[in-house]
């Protein structure tokens, strides 16, 4: 299948589900795009279950994962081993689940929230008791970020 044509299925599916529109009432179920070998992303979708989130893990190649992220106005500089999509909202990487559960109550004018990279300690990176500073990041569509929230 040509990769456009795959690119257009995934952003109709995505639209379908209304991923890209903000709702006022949120749903705490939590779509997460990753690749079937990656541990931590397993990890990251086991915390998010342990936090009550309802987690529909869809396992898919590192092309197809790469084509979601730019779909969904992803930047390179923000991007993680895995994407998710819940309340309208990208979430990026390694977000611990107190800071979705606080983006959905706030409800801010943003496209998505995003721990770049795999920091160690974050959700799903636990590593013994070693625990790496990182900052989770609100972006917007224009590729903008603020500090959402920091670790340690």
């Amino acid at each position: 299948m040509p990769i456009y044509r795959f690119a257009l299925i995934i952003t109709l599916k995505l639209a379908s589900l209304g991923l890209f529109a903000h709702s006022a009432a949120a749903s705490d179920t939590i779509t997460v795009y990753k690749t079937p070998t990656c541990g931590c992303c397993t990890d990251w979708v086991d915390h998010l279950k342990a936090d009550g989130f309802d987690v529909k893990a869809l396992d898919i190649t590192h092309q197809a994962l790469n084509q979601v992220k730019e779909e969904a106005g992803l930047r390179p500089e923000l991007a993680s081993c895995h994407t998710a999509f819940v309340g309208g909202y990208v979430i990026e990487g390694h977000v611990p689940a107190a800071d979705i559960r606080r983006l959905l109550a706030e409800s801010p004018d943003a496209l998505g929230i995003a721990v770049p990279g795999m920091p160690m300690g974050s959700p799903g990176m636990e590593f013994g008791d070693r625990q790496d500073p990182y900052a989770v990041l609100l972006f917007n569509k224009e590729g903008q970020t603020r500090i959402f929230s920091q670790y340690p």
